[in-house]
């Protein structure tokens, strides 16, 4: 079961699931894309549900657990991926954008989980969350994102803890940038802040390939990982935030101040 699955990442990683013979349920809130999801997925030969479904309501949520179920009888992997992004400096965002983020990144993850949950101890089942760089590293005119990612990093971490004795293995994935054209979904509160996210989000040497990703993650899940950083500048960002913060944050800071102001 893949959350925001009709398109980008999502996608991808549910036509990797399904080239290893899953059975395939998606979910997101556009009713039209999910169509089109699932009749790409299908004419791969797979079998796919596809549910509309908001995973920042819990009777949402309830209902797509129940009709996975009731089509397939089982429940053995999750994988969280809803989400969204707001780029913009501080002075342009509201409380709303940071309630926002949090319902359906945060809570959309624990709504999800605690809902399959029991399906998953009963197969000794796989939770994947798909958090992001910015859930390690805080990345200036990203904060809502920032701060729900690091709220499901914390989730993550502490879910694998508590239950893997129970058989259910968690799976920590931090992607940098990738080309998923998700640059055109992000809510952007000025028109600087879409030129340099979109930019951004498109130079191959800041970013990886969402195939490459989406097999990589995968093959995490299969193999029951910890965790797993995608991307070589995010796993640079991500070591020398462990090995030096206070000079990243001095680093960040200026960068910050560069980009077009409120």
């Amino acid at each position: 079961m893949v959350t925001g699955g009709s398109r980008g990442l999502g996608l991808l990683i549910a036509e990797e699931f399904a080239r290893a013979g899953c059975r395939i349920v998606i979910c997101a809130r556009n009713e039209d894309e999910l169509a089109r999801a699932q009749e790409s997925l299908s004419r791969g030969g797979a079998e796919v549900l596809a549910v509309p479904c908001d995973v920042s309501r819990t009777e949402d949520v309830e209902r797509l657990v129940a009709r996975a179920f009731a089509r397939f009888g089982r429940i053995d992997v999750l994988v969280n991926n809803s989400g969204i992004i707001q780029v913009g400096p501080l002075a342009s965002l509201t409380r709303e954008d940071f309630e926002r983020s949090l319902a359906v990144t945060f809570w959309g993850t624990v709504n999800t989980t605690l809902a399959a949950l029991p399906h998953l101890k009963a197969r000794g089942g796989r939770i994947v969350n798909i958090t992001s760089i910015g859930g390690k590293v805080a990345i200036p005119r990203l904060l809502p994102y920032d701060a729900a990612k690091f709220a499901v990093v914390g989730f993550s971490e502490g879910l694998r803890a508590e239950l893997s004795p129970e058989g259910v293995s968690v799976t920590t994935i931090a992607p940098g940038l990738m080309r998923t054209g998700s640059e055109k979904f992000a809510e952007h509160k000025t028109r600087g802040d879409a030129l340099w996210f979109g930019t951004a989000a498109r130079l191959p040497l800041l970013t990886m390939s969402p195939r490459r990703a989406a097999r990589r993650i995968f093959v995490a899940a299969v193999r029951r990982e910890a965790e797993v950083v995608l991307g070589a500048p995010a796993k640079a960002l991500s070591l020398m935030h462990d090995l030096a913060p206070s000079l990243l944050m001095r680093i960040l800071a200026p960068v910050g101040r560069l980009l077009p102001s409120a």
